[in-house]
C-alpha cells in the first residue's frame, strides 16, 4: 500500500523547523540551510510493509520515504482485529539506524591473507564474488561430496520467498540444510512426543479468554511486548495470572501471584499438581478417555503398550495406515482401539490390573496408562515438591485446585525454561495438567510455547523444493558435538566442510559459537560464505561476504505462528549501495553452479517481480490456510489466515477436540505420515515405549534435577567447582543479536553489557554494583558490568544474549555452553520437528571481578 504526496518548500521548512526543536538548534539550522538551497518540491510516499525479525510480532510498518530515502518508520493501524492495533516497538521504528548505520555493507568482499580474523577483506565486484564463491563450492563438492556444504538459514516464517530461494538452491545442488528451529534450540521436544506436532499455541487475542494463566519461565512483558496488553486485559476481565520463575521478571511484576522456584524444577511442581488433580479426582474423565492414551493398556513384562495384533481372538479394524498402530483398552472385554477414530466407550477402565492371553498362548499382566501414571505420581507429595522447588506445600495444593477448577486454563511455557537438558520432561509434565483438566480445543485454553517466527503457515513445497527433489537435512548440534551412537539423522560422509549462512549471526549467537570459530581456525570448515546486510561478527569470520538487503528493500511474504496474518514486505526504497536481494544472489549462484538450476528462480525478471511470482506460486499451491488469498489483497494490507476455527482464531487442536480428527494435525511443510509416527495411537500420548525412554525411566513424565546427566556427567569436578546456573535471557533492547549495534538501543542500556546477580551472591564474591566482572567456566568466558538485583535467584547468573563480541571485549556468552544431546531426542528425525534440542541454559559457571584469578 503506497501513498504519495507532494511536499512544498514551505511545508518542508515547517517540518524542518519542528525537527530543529527535536534535534537542537545546530541540527535544525543545518536542515533549514539545506532546504533553502533546494527550491524543488519533494516527493513523499508512505509504504506499508512489515517488520520481520525473529520475534513473532511481524508488526506492520509504514515507511515515510522522501526522495528515495527512508526518513521515518511508523506503526500501522490497519489490522482487521482492532485489538492488534497499533503494532510496533522502539526496536522496529529505530531500524532506520541499521539501514543507514556505519555497519551497513556496501558491496561484496573476499578475504585474503588468512582465515578468520587474520585475513583482510578486499572489496570486489559481484561478478568476481559470485564466480569465486561458485568455484570454491564446486571444488568442495567434488572433493567431499555436495552434502559436505552446509546451508544455514534463519526462521522461514520471516521470509518465505528469499529463504525459500536459499532452500531451493541447496536442494537442487544436493547441499545439506540446517534447520533454523534446531539451530536456535527452539524445539520444545514435548510437542512431538506428546501431541505429534512441531508446536501449537494460542494467538494473543485468546489470552483475554483465559481465566487462569500460569506462566513458567516466560517473560511475556519483554519477549511479547507488542501483545502484552492482552495479558493485562485478561486480568481486567477477571482472569488470574500466576508466574513461576527463579527470577522476579517484569512479567512477575504484573502477575497476581509470583512463586520463585529453583532452576529447572518445573517438572517436580507440575507433577505435584497432577498428583493432587488425580488423587482428588479433579480430572475430566470423559475428556481423557476420548482424546488420550491414558486408557490404553501396557504390558508389565516388557513395558510396551499392548498391541491388538498380539492378542488372541482380537480383530483389527480395517483401513489403518502404516504409520499408525492398534492398541488395546479394557471395559470388561479387550477392545482394539482404532487410531483413526477418537472414540472410546465411557465405561473403559482407567485403573486396575488385568491378564490377557496373547496369540502365542502366553499370558501377561497389563495396566492402563492412567493406573501407571497414578502410581508414578505418588512420590510427588506436596512436601517433596516443596523440597525440590521451594514452593510451599500448602501453596502446591492451592495452585493444583485452582488450576483444576478455574477454566479456561492457559499455561505459557517459555523457551528459557525448555532449553534445558530435561526440557522435554518439563513440557510433558506441564501438558499433563491441561490435558487432565480438559483444557484443550477451547477458546483461552491450552499450553503455548512462543519461541520465534519458525512455523510454516502454508504449503511451500513448490517453491522451496523444486521438481519434487528431496532436501538433505542435518541437525546443527551434530556439527558442534559430532555424531552419537543413537543418531538417526543421516551424517554427511565427510562432515560439513563449507558453510553458507544467511539472516543470522552464528559466530556470536548460537550454541558454542567458539566451536565454529575453532573450526575455521583449524581448517575443519574450509570455506564460509556470509549473506547479511551489515558487518556482523559472523561476517568477519567468513571468507566471502555477499551483501543482502533489509526488509525495506525487497518484496517478501511473511507470517508468524502467533499473529495469524499473512503480510507483504513491500520495498520502500531500492537496494542501497551495491547490495542485492537474496533471491537474486541465489539465482546468480544457481546458474554458476549448474545452468539448469536457474530456471527455477524466474530468470530474466527483476528480483521484485520474481519474488511476486514466487508468492503467487505459494498462494496457488499453499493449501487451505491461504485458499483464495491473492497478491493484490496482500498489497492492500494484512489478511488473516484461514484456520477453520470460529472467527479463524488460533485455538489449539480445535479439529481434534471438536471435530474428533485424530492427532496430530499437520506440521507444514512435513507430510502427515512423517509426524503421525510420533503418536501412533492417534491420541495425545503420555506413555512413550521406545526403548530409550524405557531405559532412561522416562516412559511417563518424571522429574529429573538439572546438571546430573549433563554437566556432572561431562565433568564430575564441575559439581563443586561451578555453582551458578548461567541463564541467557532475551533483552528488551534486541531481537537476539539484531539491534546489538543500534545506537538508540545501546544508549538505553548505557552501552554496557550487564551481568545480573543476587546481592547476597555478589557480597560473597566481593563484587559491587558496576564492577567489570567475568563469568566463566572451563569452556569459555564473557565479560560484563555487575548489576545487583534482589529479584535474581540465588546462585543464578543472568546474561542478556544477543551481544556482538566487539561489545564484550571479544569474549562470547555462548562460549560457556555445551552442545548436550539427549538420547530421547534422537528417536526419530524430522527437520524442524524432531531433532536434538539445544540445552542453552544447562550450563554451570562462576563469576569474579576482572583481574582476580
Amino acid at each position: 500500500m503506497k501513498y504519495k504526496v507532494k511536499l512544498t518548500r514551505r511545508q518542508f521548512l515547517k517540518g524542518t523547523a519542528a525537527a530543529g526543536v527535536l534535534l537542537g538548534a545546530g541540527g535544525g539550522r543545518v536542515l533549514v540551510k539545506k532546504a533553502l538551497a533546494d527550491n524543488r518540491a519533494r516527493e513523499v510516499k508512505f509504504v506499508r510493509t512489515t517488520c520481520s525479525p525473529n520475534c513473532t510480532s511481524a508488526c506492520g510498518i509504514k515507511a515515510m520515504v522522501v526522495d528515495g530515502q527512508i526518513k521515518a518508520l511508523f506503526p500501522t493501524n490497519d489490522y482487521p482485529d482492532p485489538e492488534y492495533n497499533p503494532r510496533g516497538c522502539l526496536r522496529g521504528i529505530s531500524f532506520i539506524n541499521l539501514i543507514y548505520g556505519p555497519d551497513r555493507l556496501k558491496g561484496p568482499r573476499i578475504k585474503e591473507g588468512g582465515r578468520g580474523l587474520k585475513g583482510k577483506f578486499r572489496d570486489v565486484s559481484w561478478e568476481e564474488a559470485l564466480d569465486y564463491t561458485a568455484r570454491r563450492l564446486k571444488e568442495i563438492a567434488e572433493k567431499y561430496g555436495p552434502e559436505s556444504i552446509g546451508v544455514s538459514f534463519q526462521v522461514g516464517g520471516t521470509g518465505y520467498v528469499h529463504k525459500g530461494a536459499m532452500v531451493a538452491l541447496a536442494t537442487l545442488a544436493g547441499w545439506t540444510l540446517h534447520h533454523a528451529y534446531d539451530l536456535n534450540g527452539d524445539l520444545p521436544m514435548f510437542w512431538p512426543q506428546t501431541f505429534g506436532v512441531q508446536t501449537e499455541e494460542l494467538e494473543p487475542l485468546e489470552w483475554v479468554n483465559s481465566r487462569y494463566t500460569a506462566i513458567f519461565g516466560s517473560n511475556v512483558m519483554v519477549t511479547r511486548l507488542i501483545d502484552s496488553d492482552l495479558l493485562l486485559e485478561s486480568k481486567k476481565r477477571g482472569g488470574k495470572v500466576v508466574v513461576f520463575d527463579p527470577n522476579y521478571s517484569p512479567t512477575a511484576a504484573k502477575a497476581d501471584e509470583f512463586y520463585r522456584i529453583k532452576v529447572s524444577s518445573d517438572a517436580a511442581l507440575a507433577l505435584g499438581i497432577a498428583r493432587i488433580i488425580v488423587e482428588e479426582k479433579l480430572y475430566d474423565e470423559p475428556f481423557i478417555k476420548t482424546y488420550t492414551d491414558l486408557p490404553l493398556l501396557v504390558r508389565l513384562d516388557n513395558g510396551k503398550r499392548l498391541k491388538a495384533a498380539d492378542v488372541a481372538g482380537l480383530a483389527l479394524p480395517a483401513g489403518v495406515p502404516p504409520y499408525r498402530d492398534v492398541f488395546v483398552a479394557y471395559n470388561g472385554k479387550f477392545l482394539a482401539v482404532n487410531p483413526e477414530k477418537l472414540e472410546m466407550p465411557l465405561d473403559v477402565a482407567l485403573e486396575g490390573e488385568y491378564t490377557v492371553t496373547l496369540k502365542n498362548g502366553q499370558t501377561v499382566k497389563v495396566k492402563p496408562v492412567f493406573q501407571l501414571l497414578k502410581e508414578s505420581l505418588k512420590v510427588y507429595t506436596p512436601e517433596f515438591v516443596e523440597r525440590e522447588t521451594g514452593v510451599k506445600a500448602e501453596d502446591v495444593v492451592k495452585i493444583a485446585r485452582e488450576m483444576a477448577t478455574i477454566k479456561p486454563l492457559h499455561i505459557i511455557y517459555g523457551a528459557s525454561n525448555y532449553q534445558w537438558y530435561h526440557g522435554d520432561l518439563k513440557g510433558r509434565a506441564l501438558a499433563l495438567i491441561v490435558v487432565l483438566t480438559g483444557n484443550l480445543g477451547k477458546p483461552g485454553a491450552g499450553i503455548s510455547t512462543y519461541a520465534g517466527q519458525y512455523r510454516i503457515r502454508l504449503k511451500v513445497n513448490k517453491w522451496w523444493f523444486p521438481e519434487g527433489k528431496k532436501a538433505k537435512w542435518y541437525p546443527w548440534l551434530y556439527i558442534l558435538h559430532g555424531p552419537t551412537e543413537n543418531m538417526v539423522a543421516p551424517k554427511p560422509k565427510n562432515g560439513i566442510k563449507a558453510l553458507i549462512f544467511g539472516w543470522h549471526n552464528p559466530f556470536d549467537q548460537h550454541n558454542m559459537a567458539n566451536r565454529l570459530r575453532e573450526m575455521v581456525e583449524k581448517g575443519e570448515l574450509e570455506f564460509v560464505v556470509a549473506i547479511d546486510f551489515q558487518n556482523s561478527t559472523s561476517c568477519q569470520w567468513s571468507d566471502v561476504v555477499l551483501p543482502g538487503v533489509t526488509w525495506y528493500e525487497k518484496t517478501e511474504l511473511t507470517a508468524t505462528p502467533v499473529h495469524p496474518y499473512l503480510q507483504l514486505q513491500q520495498p520502500a526504497i531500492k537496494p542501497l549501495y551495491n547490495c542485492k536481494p537474496e533471491l537474486w544472489i541465489f539465482r546468480e549462484l544457481a546458474k554458476r553452479i549448474n545452468p539448469e538450476f536457474e530456471k527455477h528462480f524466474f530468470p530474466g525478471l527483476d528480483p521484485d517481480k520474481a519474488a511476486e511470482k514466487a508468492i503467487e506460486l505459494m498462494l496457488a499451491t499453499g493449501g487451505p490456510t491461504v485458499a483464495g488469498i491473492t497478491l493484490e489483497q496482500l498489497k492492500k494490507g494484512p489478511v488473516r489466515l484461514k484456520l477453520g476455527t470460529p472467527g479463524n482464531r488460533q485455538i489449539m487442536f480445535y479439529e481434534q477436540i471438536v471435530e474428533k480428527k485424530p492427532f496430530p494435525p499437520e506440521s507444514l511443510p512435513v507430510p502427515l505420515e512423517k509426524t503421525a509416527q510420533f503418536v501412533k495411537s492417534g491420541r495425545i500420548e503420555f506413555y512413550k515405549d521406545e526403548d530409550i525412554f524405557l531405559k532412561l525411566g522416562e516412559q511417563l513424565p518424571v522429574y529429573k534435577p538439572p546438571f546430573e546427566e549433563s554437566e556432572y556427567a561431562l565433568d564430575p569436578s564441575s559439581k563443586g567447582k561451578y555453582q551458578f546456573a548461567f541463564i541467557t535471557r532475551n533483552s528488551l533492547y534486541r531481537v537476539h543479536s539484531t539491534h546489538s549495534n543500534n545506537i538508540w538501543m545501546e544508549e538505553l542500556h548505557n552501552n554496557k553489557p550487564k551481568v545480573f546477580l543476587n546481592p547476597k551472591d555478589a557480597e560473597t564474591k566481593g563484587i559491587k554494583e558496576g564492577d567489570l566482572v567475568e563469568v566463566y567456566n572451563s569452556r569459555g568466558k564473557v565479560k560484563g558490568y555487575a548489576v545487583l538485583d534482589p529479584g535474581i535467584g540465588e546462585k543464578v547468573i543472568v546474561f542478556e544474549q544477543g551481544w556482538w563480541s566487539r561489545y564484550l571485549k571479544e569474549t562470547s556468552y555462548n562460549s560457556l555452553t555445551y552442545p548436550f544431546i539427549k538420547p530421547t531426542h534422537e528417536v526419530y528425525f524430522v527437520p524442524g520437528v524432531w531433532s536434538p534440542n539445544t540445552a542453552w541454559n544447562e550450563c554451570l559457571c562462576d563469576v569474579r571481578k576482572v583481574g582476580e584469578s
